[in-house]
């Protein structure tokens, strides 16, 4: 038996699949992993950028910070704008308007230029993957093509951050740093070239309401604040001032935000896409799941470099490992069992095997085996995070009414966003303060300067070893949140989704138990 009914799709060329879906899949996964590699590949560049340009160390965050608030403050506002253009139109001008950014990033003269080019990006960012995800949503209706379409997309974006480390180290070590952001535009040309010419959106999909002009301001402040917030909390405290009143005026303007969209005829974000059970459950657990993710990124870069003295290059190969288990996960696991089971038990178990993979993390020390903690440790954690994004992703905008496909993708990303500046704040703070206490401890009884240095690479794999057992946490959270929240059954092969629905209750998605 079907949990809920939903009307037979329109007939018509919006109910009929794009005879180049596929070809049009190959171009969306290039441009996202273009966004996800940007993500990382500046990280590796930065040292570089920093004494190139004479950037202070108080004002090195900035190259970081100006791309994570316009791209996690503007990213509703971009998707509400897909659905008003036409997803199409906003993925290709988000794509040109990101390789104009990363030129400008690459021929950077001094900070300001750096500066104004990452928030460039950010905010053509922000047009750019909400419109990817839609366009995906609104082309791929069969549930055996949906999952494998997914399935590649979920590898991309969940792998694409490590892929990202391998092709920075590359870049900075035997080019120059600038080609960190020059690599972008061959990228997104082909991507866009190819978009333009291969996708075809299905008709009657748009959202012409007017704008909602209040919700957009409201929003993207609130979002600011939030992501300002986290961002400044890891490098000046939870305490200090600025810190507190970020996260003051970011409650009190999302607050304002969620009863301006209860009360206005056309909302920017329709409350039905975020208060709808599974759907408000993936936003949650993929954010949680991204708050550990991302601090073990840094960790884990920094103890590669630091303490076992790897090269930039070698850095990023430690990494394959996740990357391998993120592809098998997604393309193969998560894939081929998609279309069998609920969703809820391809996520719930998939945290947990991350879960388990970041358990076998606490144990790192000095002088740790790649072979024996390492290795096993990222292949579990990519299986685990492979295995659940690729469900999440896809049933996060399944069955949505095409006209929301743009916000319902938007916030898919602005979880992760979110959760990413969150997990690099949160988890930074608490390895320092580990870090701290464990060389005040220590430090007494260390005669010889060798000794101190031990101690101090002691301290920093315990302030790591402490932050990691928070993420193992946070990761069991996530589990549970997407085992008891998320309760839509396996999809209904006969289902079409997004196929031109138009009342609310035809966007809850059909599933079978």
């Amino acid at each position: 038996m079907s949990e809920t009914a939903q009307k037979a799709p329109a007939p018509g060329r919006a109910g009929v699949p794009d005879a180049n879906r596929w070809k049009a899949l190959a171009f969306i996964a290039l441009a996202q992993l273009m966004v996800v590699l940007d993500a990382t590949i500046v990280n590796i560049a930065m040292p570089s950028a920093q004494l190139d340009l004479g950037i202070s160390d108080g004002n090195r965050q900035w190259i970081v910070t100006a791309y994570a608030l316009a791209f996690g403050g503007l990213l509703l506002f971009g998707g509400r704008i897909a659905d008003l253009w036409g997803r199409k139109r906003a993925f290709v001008v988000g794509l040109g308007g990101f390789a104009a950014a990363s030129a400008l990033g690459g021929a950077a003269a001094n900070e300001a230029m750096m500066f104004g080019a990452r928030a460039l990006q950010g905010a053509f960012g922000a047009l750019l993957a909400p419109a990817a995800l839609s366009l995906l949503a609104v082309m791929f209706t069969d549930a055996k093509e949906r999952a494998k379409a997914f399935g590649i997309y979920g590898a991309i974006a969940g792998g694409g951050g490590a892929v990202g480390l391998i092709l920075g180290g590359f870049l900075t070590e035997y080019l120059d740093w600038r080609w960190t952001f020059f690599v972008n535009i061959p990228f997104a040309i082909i991507a866009a070239a190819g978009a333009y010419f291969v996708i075809r959106e299905p008709e009657g999909g748009r959202n012409r309401s007017a704008l909602d002009i209040p919700g957009v301001i409201l929003s993207t402040l609130g979002l600011v604040s939030l992501v300002y917030g986290f961002t400044r909390a890891e490098s000046e405290g939870w305490s200090d001032s600025v810190t507190v009143g970020m996260f003051v005026a970011s409650a009190v303007l999302l607050a304002a935000f969620v009863v301006v969209e209860s009360k206005v005829k056309a909302p920017l974000l329709p409350l039905r896409v975020i208060t709808e059970r599974n759907r408000g459950g993936i936003y949650l657990s993929l954010g949680l799941a991204i708050i550990s993710m991302f601090g073990l990124f840094l960790f884990l870069t920094y103890y590669l470099q630091v303490v076992k003295g790897y090269t930039p290059v070698k850095t990023g190969f430690a990494f394959l490992p996740m990357i391998a288990g993120m592809i098998t996960g997604s393309t193969q696991i998560g894939t081929r069992l998609m279309t069998r089971v609920a969703p809820r038990l391809l996520m719930g178990p998939g945290f947990l095997v991350a879960a388990l993979g970041m358990l076998l993390l606490t144990r790192l020390e000095i002088d740790s085996s790649y072979a024996a903690v390492l290795m096993p440790a990222m292949l579990l954690l990519g299986l685990g995070m492979g295995t659940a994004f690729m469900p999440a992703m896809s049933l996060a905008t399944y069955g949505i009414e095409p006209r929301d496909a743009g916000v319902a993708s938007a916030m898919v990303n602005t979880s992760q966003q979110v959760g990413g500046a969150i997990g690099t704040a949160l988890l930074n703070t608490i390895a320092a303060s580990a870090t701290t206490s464990y060389i005040k401890d220590h430090m007494a009884g260390a005669a010889s300067k060798p000794q101190q240095q031990l101690v101090q690479l002691e301290g920093m794999v315990h302030g790591y070893t402490s932050a990691i057992w928070f993420a193992v946490g946070i990761l069991v959270a996530a589990a549970t949140i997407a085992l008891t929240l998320v309760n839509a059954g396996k999809p209904d092969m006969g289902a079409v989704a997004g196929s031109g629905a138009k009342d609310a209750e035809d966007a809850v998605p059909v599933m079978v138990h």
